[in-house]
């Protein structure tokens, strides 16, 4: 019964993929499907897959340049990706790209240091300077927030410019970590079980102090100094919600990954005001995992109690939102075998019985695209149960079936699926060793 309700479900996605030849035309259907969204997720299935970052990037030049889109927001720490932002606007002092890209250095730097990134950010960069004067440039901004020291110099630097007895203040109250010297997870240790006084109150009260005086602070140069404010207050919230998150990280996973989503969603709020305030609309694509992108609703997470970014859009903007997967079947990927780890080429071994990718597989279309928010029947066949695959910075194949797989309802995950049958890994800037000697055959894929 099975293998005839698989059979079934292969000749409904055969019928409806739209294969994808390379041309300009592919994501036309994809484009038309998305409207007048104003937020577009584009996930993807591995954090070290080359066809998901550029396809991904493809698609964001065209909802830029075609839809009004004005603004990136990725799984990233908010100073790094700010840095991006600067250099694309003209800001800054960093005189090309990759030179923007240089504060990307916790791990997993290849994440955003690889070459594709690199290329994407060149393309912001020359597309915002041919902008007329009065047309708004993109920005690129980042969500996530292990960033917690650096932040707290972000929120330093700023006061010391416009408030020095502000910024004293401010360094006696983040001098709460100083014992704990560079690595965080020390600090949610100690503090998550009690040795330690939490640094709770410092990191609230210093978001506080910021936002009371935001007007003062604001107001002073005009547009400039609202920018750099919101920057700063951004950072401030990133201290407080990272100081919760590392130390309820040793209590169990649900409490810190529901943390960290929620930081994410709340700052993509916060970004979407500040641009509705700067430039009267805010039309926002979200890069990261599928694991944050696809509503956590229909899949193992819910069952958890997980939510994840996906689940929070959708519950505030409905269809005004669209969530885009990617998927692969097999090939390689850059990925780390523990976390600290150095980046490596690993082989992706091929999709197991009984999941999405296998029956993409089935559908012996290399690449090609699903909508899945039109209905049909094959939405109605994707929204059976099954095994879907995520890699993230580690992968293990060794114990990939306990260590990567869970079980979704596709077609309520997302609205739209991209599948890439072979994929390869995402070229690291920094090229180890360990990357280089994961070099396939010449004859790769077939061995021979």
């Amino acid at each position: 019964m099975a293998y005839a309700q698989t059979a079934i479900l292969i000749d409904l996605i055969k019928a409806a993929a739209h294969p994808l030849a390379g041309g300009r035309e592919d994501y036309d259907s994809l484009l038309a499907m998305i409207g007048d969204a104003r937020l577009v997720l584009i996930g993807e299935a591995t954090h070290g897959t080359h066809e998901f970052y550029r396809e991904r990037a493809q698609i964001t030049k065209r909802l830029i340049t075609e839809k009004g889109f004005n603004s990136i927001a990725v799984e990233a720490d908010w100073p790094d990706a700010y840095r991006v932002n600067r250099y694309i606007r003209g800001q800054g002092t960093d005189a090309d790209s990759i030179d923007s890209l240089a504060g990307f250095k916790r791990f997993p730097a290849w994440m955003w240091r690889n070459a594709d990134v690199l290329d994407f950010v060149g393309w912001l960069r020359a597309h915002n300077d041919n902008l007329p004067p009065n047309r708004p440039k993109a920005g690129f901004y980042g969500l996530d927030l292990y960033s917690l020291h650096s932040s707290m110099e972000a929120v330093l630097e700023y006061l010391e410019k416009v408030d020095p007895q502000g910024a004293s203040r401010a360094r006696y109250r983040y001098a709460c970590f100083e014992h704990f010297g560079e690595d965080p997870q020390t600090y949610g240790y100690a503090a998550g079980f009690g040795f330690t006084h939490s640094c709770e109150d410092a990191v609230v009260g210093q978001l506080l102090e910021l936002q009371r005086q935001a007007a003062e602070y604001a107001r002073r140069d005009g547009q400039a100094a609202a920018e750099a404010f919101f920057y700063a207050e951004q950072n401030a919230r990133l201290v407080k919600n990272a100081e919760e998150y590392y130390r309820t990280m040793f209590r169990g996973r649900i409490s810190s990954w529901n943390l960290r989503d929620r930081h994410m969603a709340e700052t993509l709020q916060a970004l979407i005001s500040h641009l509705e305030h700067r430039a009267g609309e805010a039309k926002v694509v979200l890069w990261a995992h599928n694991s944050h992108l696809g509503d956590a609703r229909a899949t193992d997470m819910a069952a958890a109690g997980e939510l994840n970014v996906g689940q929070l859009v959708r519950q505030r903007y409905g269809r005004d939102a669209v969530l885009i997967g990617f998927s692969t079947y097999e090939g390689t990927v850059t990925a780390a075998s523990q976390w600290g780890g150095p980046a490596e080429r690993k082989r992706v071994l091929p999709a197991l019985p009984g999941s999405f990718e296998e029956a993409f597989h089935a559908a012996k279309t290399p690449r090609f695209l699903l909508r899945l928010r039109d209905g049909g029947n094959v939405a109605a066949g994707l929204r059976e149960p099954r095994l879907e695959r995520a890699i993230g910075v580690i992968y293990l194949p060794e114990t990939e079936r306990v260590s990567h797989y869970f079980r979704a309802r596709l077609a309520n995950q997302f609205d739209a699926v991209l599948h890439f049958d072979e994929t390869r890994a995402v070229e690291p800037l920094e090229r180890s060793a360990e990357w280089d000697v994961g070099e396939p055959p010449e004859t790769f894929p077939s061995g021979m």
